[in-house]
Formats: C-alpha cells, structure tokens, sequence
C-alpha cells in the first residue's frame, strides 16, 4: 500500500496517485469538525507562515487559504504582486530566492503562466502550493470538488460526472479529470468545438470521453460540473455571441432533467449568470456550489498541514 500525501509540494493532480487524493481528502475530513467549532483554530501549525503569492486576482481561493492558514494558527502573509518588487521589475525568480531567505514554511502561488509554481519548487525550501496556473492545473480546487461529491454520494467510484464550457482554457477541468478518473469515475466534457482541445483525451487517464452536446454529457449524469466562460483567457472568438452559448451550452431545468433525479450540479466560481448556468439552476437544492466553497477551507487547511510535514493521521 502506498504512503498518505507526503510530498513538500502540491503542484498538480496529473503526478499523485489516487491513495495520496485520499489520504489528502481523509485528512480534510478530520479538519471539518474544526469550522464547525465556536473557536475554530487548532494548534496544528503554530509557529508556521504561509505566504499567499497571487499573480492573478482571485476571492474564493486566496481568502480560503488565509483563513485556513489562520485556523491551524499558523501566520498568513497576503503579498500584492501589483504593489510588490515585481512591479519595478523584479524577476519571478529573485522574488521567490528573496522570499525564500525569510524562511517561510509554505507559499501559496497563482499565476497566469503555465508552470510558474514547479519554477518555485525548484528553487525554494518551502512547500510549494500550486493555488492555479495559467490553464495547467488547480489541485485545490479539484480536491474541494472531491470532497464535495464524496460527502453527497458517499463514493467517487463509478459515479458519471459531466463537465460542460470552457475545456480550452479551463484549469479546473483539467485537475478535475486527473482526479475523478484517478478514482474511477467516468467522465464526459462537452463544451463548443473551438473550446475543447483537440486530442484531449490522448493526455488524460483512462475514463474520459469527448462528446459533441451538452445533453450527450448530461444525461444519465450523477454530477453536473459547469464551467465559467474565461473571457480574460480569450483572445479570439470562439463563439459567436454569449446568448448564443447561453442558448447551447448553458445548463438550465430542462437539460438537467436529463441527469439522474438525484443528480447534484457544481461550478467553481465566479458564475456568469443566465450565460453558463441559469439562476434557478444555481440557486436550486441540487446546487452545491456553496458546499464547495465551505469544503474548500478544510480541503486547504488538509493540504497546508500535509505539505509543512503533518500526518495525515491526524
């Protein structure tokens, strides 16, 4: 049997195995009873500081994993790249080298390029944590995901699970697909042909199809997983009009009756309303997107505690 998550860095679904995705996501479960509590702080990293680095704006994932540093009493430093050196500058290596000889025990890294987060790991003794890269990977957010669907169908394995929009620029697909497929769901994209890249399927593990309409994705689905328009990634048109991917592709009532009757629908955030998903749908029972976001702090306190050397027996 292989180890529980024992790596310094967090860079990626693609590279760890399906037992260490467990031992991360057992471990967020002991974490939960945690935000529950009147006091909600353990000494768990007491003494330890997190630098939340973050080329590229964000609410949901920098403000999680601030407050999750905070409840494993550890010291949370936000930097602002716009008002840093590397706005006079500064290369992204020398700031990370800089960074570096303060001695802090984990940095949190989003940045709009590709790669920038294993750029660090390579020169830094601290744990890396790979908070999203341009459209490489968000392992957080597919482990928030995770546990969202864990704690609603008891197991990820066998589930259908469609994921729908922006495949293209989307690093919260591509982590989700590792992730899911890794263990053993079944999983359908769909989304505008110039938005889901060709030969998507040759670089992911078995379980994943390509299929050319929504309802193809949809029905029969355990999980509806809707995906944002990323129109700051877009620098062609790949539609021709938003109401006409609204009327396509968006999910409303009418297409997720084609999925299972208990079928549960996520999107990671920010939601373009009555573009890729309708308001009735994101505001109904079957929408766990609030879910995911609660999830999302005891996800980060787990992978925050496993990357600066705790158990994940804890």
């Amino acid at each position: 049997m292989e180890k529980p998550f024992r790596r310094r860095d967090l860079l990626g679904i693609r590279n760890i195995s399906a037992s260490e995705i467990i031992g991360i996501l057992d471990t967020a479960e002991n974490f939960r009873e945690v935000n529950t509590r009147e006091i909600k702080k353990v000494p768990a990293l007491r003494g330890k500081t997190v630098i939340n680095l973050f080329f590229e704006n964000s609410t949901r994932t920098r403000t999680s994993f601030e407050i999750a540093a905070k409840r494993l009493s550890a010291d949370a430093v936000n930097i602002s790249v716009s008002s840093s050196s590397v706005a006079k500058g500064e290369t992204l290596v020398d700031t990370a080298l800089n960074l570096d000889a303060m001695d802090p025990d984990c940095i949190v890294v989003r940045h709009g390029s590709a790669g920038v987060p294993h750029q660090l790991a390579n020169v830094s003794r601290a744990a890396i944590i790979n908070a999203g890269d341009g459209a490489n990977e968000h392992p957080t957010q597919a482990l928030l995901d995770a546990m969202t669907i864990r704690e609603h169908k008891g197991s990820i394995e066998g589930l259908e699970v469609a994921i729908v929009g922006d495949i293209l620029h989307s690093r919260v697909a591509r982590s989700n697909i590792h992730l899911l497929t890794k263990l053993g769901a079944k999983v359908r994209v769909a989304g505008p042909g110039t938005l889901v890249p060709g030969g998507f399927s040759h670089f992911v593990e078995k379980g994943m199809t390509v299929v050319p309409h929504i309802e193809d994705a949809i029905r029969g689905a355990d999980v509806v997983m809707i995906l944002r328009i990323q129109r700051e990634r877009q620098d062609s048109a790949y539609f021709p009009t938003l109401r006409e991917y609204s009327i396509h592709y968006g999910l409303t009532n009418e297409r997720l009756e084609l999925a299972k009757t208990d079928a549960i629908v996520l999107h990671p955030g920010p939601m373009n309303r009555g573009i890729e998903i309708a308001s009735e749908v994101a505001d109904s029972s079957r929408s766990l997107i609030l879910d995911q976001v609660k999830y999302g702090v005891a996800v980060r306190m787990a992978v925050l505690y496993l990357a600066t050397g705790g158990s994940a027996s804890h």
